[in-house]
């Protein structure tokens, strides 16, 4: 079954009753108001935004955005306050409002008052490419500068769990790098083949992995067909784990600002999603980062 759409993703959040409480870290952003505003709205979520209530206020009447049916709470350090709101309960899903990523990742990261499971926190991007209407999942594209090869196994099976809350049963993922070739001057091609081992031996399971692939190859059938290569998942790819934190970020952006597409994004490996995108996004990338997240916390 293939990824959904956000469309899908939207319809499927109209059906929740009653709203899921998320915590907000950061309130004061016109994008984050409405789009709390049109979520809470449809009855996909209760909001609960911690920061400086004044400014929060302010924002909202200068975007024209209406506060009932959300809970203010006036904190000098919104992301410990918001991140505290998820573990008591109150709360099933943390989401970065305007605050910087170093404020929210350190309250998510603490070892006594976090959100820490002993997994990699990893931010997955679902991306849907309209004029292809192709849609695949890429990892990890905010965190892990230069994961290990266990690291990439642990990004890899969060992103295959994401792809499985998504209705995909047994995704293509694809191992990026530069070449499709394993060349021991590019650690990532063997890496690569390491972790298409561990899927061969049932080690890495739910899924199929195939690589290393470049991009081309990954998302291209034609371009396999160019090269005269016919290697199992050649331009199907359901994920993409990539080899670093740069190439993965620039694959992404160059996406973003280029192409017709729609895209959100989540942290895993916390104990609830966090939805986590840029503070440059938009109110539609924002809803469509609530609608992942939900759709991931249905399957927590």
């Amino acid at each position: 079954m293939p990824l959904p759409s956000f469309d899908d993703l939207r319809r499927d959040a109209d059906q929740i009753r009653p709203g899921v409480p998320v915590a907000v870290a950061g309130g004061a952003d016109a994008t984050v108001l409405e789009a709390l505003r049109q979520a809470c709205d449809g009855g996909w979520v209760v909001p609960h935004i911690f920061g400086r209530e004044t400014d929060i206020r302010q924002t909202a009447e200068a975007c024209g955005v209406g506060l009932h049916g959300f809970e203010l709470v006036d904190a000098d350090q919104p992301a410990t306050a918001a991140v505290a709101q998820v573990r008591s309960g109150r709360a099933r899903i943390l989401m970065k409002g305007q605050i910087a990523t170093p404020a929210l990742m350190k309250a998510v990261l603490d070892p006594t008052d976090g959100l820490r499971t002993g997994r990699v926190i990893c931010q997955v991007v679902l991306m849907e490419l309209l004029p292809a209407g192709r849609r695949f999942l890429l990892g990890d594209t905010g965190i892990s500068i230069q994961p290990t090869l266990e690291q990439k196994a642990d990004i890899l099976n969060q992103a295959v769990a994401v792809a499985h809350a998504l209705g995909a049963d047994e995704p293509n993922v694809a191992i990026m790098a530069a070449t499709e070739s394993v060349v021991d001057a590019m650690p990532e091609t063997v890496d690569a083949a390491e972790l298409v081992r561990r899927n061969r031996a049932g080690q890495l399971t739910g899924c199929q992995v195939h690589g290393p692939l470049s991009f081309d190859l990954a998302f291209d059938r034609g371009a396999a067909d160019k090269k005269r290569l016919d290697a199992e998942g050649m331009g199907a790819a359901d994920v993409m784990i990539f080899p670093n934190l740069v190439s993965a970020n620039l694959t992404v952006k160059a996406i973003m600002y280029t192409a017709a597409c729609r895209f959100g994004g989540v942290l895993c490996g916390a104990s609830c999603p966090v939805v986590f995108m840029s503070r440059a996004d938009t109110t539609e990338t924002r809803l469509n980062s609530l609608a992942l997240a939900l759709a991931i916390a249905r399957e927590l």
